[in-house]
C-alpha cells in the first residue's frame, strides 16, 4: 500500500511517499481502507519533533480516519466488511492515518454519520473528540452560560462554536475580519475582530462587566494569562495548546477560576455523541481545502502558515475517487 512515511524529525523533506506492507488485523482489530484523513496542528508538531520521545521513526503519522471496513479480526462483532466507519487512531501508539489502509481496535471505531462525506467525517474525528472533551467533559458547559472561543474560524474553533450553540450557550469568538461571516454562519453570537479590538474590553462591555463562564483556548500565546480578565466568577478556562510561554494566572485566584488542560482520549462514545448531533443537523465540519495523499507535505505547510486562508479543516483524499474540487 502507499503511505507517507516520516523518516526524520524536521521539515517537509522528512516525508516520503513509500510502498509499505498492508497491515493485518489481529483479534479485536479492524482493517479499514482509508478514504480520507485530515491535517491537524498535532501532525506538524509530530513532524517537527515536538514529541520525539513518544514517536519511533520511521513512522506513519496522521490522526483522522474515515473509510470502509475491509476485514475484521477474531472476536470483532460490531463491524463487518463494507461498513463505513470513522475514528481517531490511538495517538502515539502505532501507525497513523497517512496511508491507504489502517488497523485499529474495535473499541475506538464508530459508524460514520451517513450524512457526512468521507472528507467531512475525516475532518471531524480528532477535532470533534477534542471539543467534546473540552466543553462537555472538562468545562461542563451548560444551557444559558456563555463561552469565548479563541480562533473561531479554525479547525477546532468552528466545531466548538457549533457544539456550544447545540448546548444552548451564548458564543463569543475571536477571528480576523475576513473570517467574521464564516464564524457567524457557524452560530457565533458576538464576533470580535482581535486585530482591531481587545477581546477582554469587548466581553466586559457585552456582559456588563460580568465576563464569560468559559474560555476555550485554541491558539496559545498569552491567552492563559489574559483569560481571567474576561472570566466570570467560578469561570473555567480550557486549553488544548502546549504553550512554552510563562503564564501569570494570579487574576484567576480572585475569580475562583478552574483551569483544564486537554489532550483528547480516543473512544467510541464521543464519536456516537458527535454523530447524533450531525444527524440532527446541529454539527457539520467545514472542509476548506482538499489535498491528495502525495501532497500531505504541502497541506501541512499550508496549515502551519500563520495566514493560510483556510476556514475549517484541510482534508486529504486518500482515495482519489472521492476527491472533491473546492474551487
Amino acid at each position: 500500500m502507499k503511505a507517507i512515511v516520516l523518516h526524520s524529525f524536521g521539515g517537509l523533506e522528512s516525508f516520503e511517499l513509500c510502498d509499505v506492507p498492508k497491515p493485518v488485523p489481529r483479534a479485536g482489530q479492524v482493517l479499514v481502507r482509508v478514504h480520507a484523513t485530515s491535517i491537524n496542528p498535532l501532525d506538524y508538531q509530530v513532524r517537527r519533533g515536538d514529541y520525539h520521545d513518544l514517536v519511533q521513526l520511521p513512522a506513519i503519522t496522521g490522526h483522522d480516519v474515515s473509510g470502509v471496513v475491509e476485514e475484521v479480526g477474531a472476536g470483532v462483532t460490531t463491524f463487518s466488511p463494507g461498513d463505513e466507519v470513522w475514528y481517531t487512531p490511538q495517538i502515539f501508539d502505532g501507525p497513523g492515518s497517512y496511508a491507504e489502509y489502517h488497523v485499529a481496535a474495535e473499541s475506538i471505531i464508530g459508524k460514520k454519520p451517513a450524512s457526512l462525506s468521507h472528507l467531512e467525517a475525516a475532518s471531524l474525528t480528532l477535532v470533534g473528540g477534542t471539543v467534546w472533551e473540552a466543553l462537555i467533559v472538562r468545562a461542563v458547559l451548560r444551557v444559558g452560560e456563555s463561552i469565548l472561543v479563541h480562533g473561531g474560524a479554525g479547525g477546532v474553533g468552528h466545531v466548538a462554536i457549533q457544539l456550544a450553540k447545540a448546548i444552548g450557550a451564548k458564543v463569543f469568538t475571536t477571528v480576523r475580519d475576513a473570517n467574521a461571516r464564516f464564524a457567524r454562519s457557524m452560530g457565533a453570537d458576538v464576533i470580535i475582530d482581535y486585530q482591531k479590538e481587545d477581546y477582554v474590553d469587548c466581553i466586559m462591555r457585552e456582559t456588563d462587566g460580568r465576563g464569560v463562564d468559559v474560555v476555550f483556548d485554541t491558539i496559545g500565546g498569552d491567552t492563559l494569562s489574559r483569560s481571567p480578565d474576561a472570566l466570570a466568577q467560578l469561570g473555567r478556562v480550557v486549553t488544548i495548546v502546549d504553550t512554552a510561554l510563562p503564564q501569570n494566572v494570579i487574576q484567576a485566584w480572585g475569580k475562583n477560576a478552574s483551569y483544564h488542560f486537554v489532550f483528547t482520549r480516543q473512544n467510541r462514545g464521543k464519536l456516537d455523541e458527535l454523530s447524533a448531533l450531525v444527524e440532527r443537523g446541529q454539527l457539520k465540519p467545514h472542509v476548506g481545502a482538499v489535498y491528495s495523499l502525495a501532497d500531505i507535505p504541502l497541506a501541512q505547510a499550508r496549515l502551519e502558515s500563520s495566514n493560510n486562508g483556510v476556514q475549517g479543516k484541510i482534508a486529504i483524499a486518500i482515495d482519489d475517487r472521492i476527491r472533491e474540487s473546492m474551487e
